[in-house]
């Protein structure tokens, strides 16, 4: 937890207290439905809260924006940012239903009131979204084809409404095909731990 505060001093009790349950429900879970790496339980709020907060330091998305969160896993990075965006809503999609169920209890249990989950593909989501984020579930080509349909044009945020994606490693390969206009902000210039030397967030506009 003292990580995230150091990052975002400006938590307000009711999300450091939210924030504060995670690491608990994880652990439960992860001892019965492999949510996220097991050998990884312990290192949750810098590997995956985090990091999934990190989109953050890019964009502080508006009052009213909506934002789905393509397979969303366990939560990440949808729940830690729908605790930080409070009056922003958060659509968690998955096909993997027992993950879903998951992520539906710890809503539930840290009373997150702007956050609802899909048990679908996203290819099959007809709701529209702002923006679409995610944590490096595919190539950003196919990313960007998966969420280009689903996003609404325009925005009213400083950024237009598009694509966010957690990525790691070298993307220039799998950048190369992309047409549209990319760009790629290196983490280790917003976080000092050695986590996010090679941590990077895309953004492709919609």
């Amino acid at each position: 937890m003292q990580i995230l505060k150091k990052y975002f001093p400006a938590l307000t009790p009711q999300q450091v207290e939210q924030y504060s349950q995670l690491q608990p429900l994880y652990k439960y879970w992860n001892e019965r439905i492999n949510v996220i790496s097991r050998k990884d339980i312990e290192n949750l709020y810098l590997h995956h809260v985090l990091h999934s907060m990190a989109i953050a330091r890019i964009i502080a998305f508006r009052a009213g924006t909506t934002v789905m969160d393509a397979g969303t896993g366990g939560g990440f990075p949808g729940l830690p940012l729908a605790i930080l965006f409070p009056d922003v809503r958060f659509i968690l999609v998955d096909s993997i239903t027992k993950k879903v169920r998951v992520v539906e209890n710890i809503i539930q249990e840290i009373r997150l009131r702007n956050a609802e989950v899909r048990n679908i593909r996203i290819e099959g989501l007809k709701e529209k979204s702002d923006f679409v984020v995610c944590r490096a579930v595919a190539e950003i080509p196919i990313l960007f084809g998966w969420s280009k349909k689903t996003l609404a044009p325009g925005g009213f945020n400083d950024l237009p409404n598009g694509l966010l994606a957690l990525k790691g490693g070298e993307l220039d390969k799998e950048l190369r095909s992309m047409k549209q206009e990319v760009k790629v902000f290196n983490l280790n210039e917003y976080f000092s731990e050695a986590y996010f030397e090679t941590k990077k967030l895309v953004y492709v506009p919609g």
